[in-house]
């Protein structure tokens, strides 16, 4: 059974002896090989930054749909159904095409997903260690959030907003439609925020500036220097 965890998102034995697993929080079955893990935290924990009734919707029921079209369709596909969610969005263009477009949106709305709950936290903390150097190398910290900020904004419609890092540890901001992902073009995400707007409006309504602004208070820089590391050894997944 292909679940996502913290621990299979990072791989690597340091990471499974580092990762608390998710615990604290409900999460609704799915019938196939993909899942919907429970969060590591509270709907409320988020709070102001995220409300807790946004938090709730987002994860039951959007990113469980997610899950629950990714399963049908691959219910039919058993090769595919065992392959690692990250190697289906990089060959995309090799899946059939009669469930190419589902794979897309449903497959690229679970990482999505996946990756943005793991990455926040009640307790945000600051970059540190060679996260805090490559983000100085793009300007400073400041100017950083500001790309970041400036590109979700311009996302047109409903989209993501990413950091890309390579396995030099260089790091890239780049914007993607709908449930995209840079995975499908062979490129890792570091983070990333949701700027749909379920993920936003009942709190900030048309105000998308805000919530981006805001959201940097949830980030996990610990967590996401995980991620950062495990990118630099190759085993960085979702």
């Amino acid at each position: 059974m292909l679940t996502i965890t913290r621990r299979s998102v990072i791989g690597g034995a340091g990471a499974l002896a580092a990762v608390t697993m998710f615990d604290r929080a409900w999460a609704q079955s799915s019938s196939g090989p993909f899942q919907l893990e429970p969060l590591e935290y509270d709907y409320d924990e988020l709070e102001p930054d995220i409300d807790a009734l946004t938090m709730k919707i987002h994860y039951e029921r959007h990113h469980q749909s997610y899950v629950d079209g990714l399963n049908k369709a691959v219910a039919d596909y058993p090769d595919i159904a065992k392959m690692p969610l990250q190697d289906i969005l990089a060959k995309l263009g090799e899946m059939p095409e009669s469930i190419r477009p589902v794979l897309r949106n449903f497959g690229g709305g679970h990482a999505n997903h996946t990756m943005f709950w793991e990455i926040m936290s009640p307790e945000s903390g600051k970059p540190q260690g060679e996260l805090k150097a490559a983000i100085e190398g793009m300007g400073g910290f400041d100017k950083f959030k500001e790309e970041f900020n400036n590109a979700g904004t311009k996302r047109f419609g409903s989209g993501w907003v990413f950091v890309t890092v390579d396995k030099s540890g260089k790091l890239g901001i780049e914007s993607c439609p709908n449930q995209d992902t840079p995975l499908m073009d062979g490129k890792r995400v570091l983070m990333g925020n949701d700027v749909w707007e379920h993920a936003y409006y009942l709190k900030y309504q048309n105000q998308r500036g805000d919530y981006l602004r805001a959201w940097w208070n949830t980030v996990d820089w610990d967590w996401v220097g995980k991620r950062y590391a495990a990118a630099k050894a190759g085993t960085l997944k979702i």
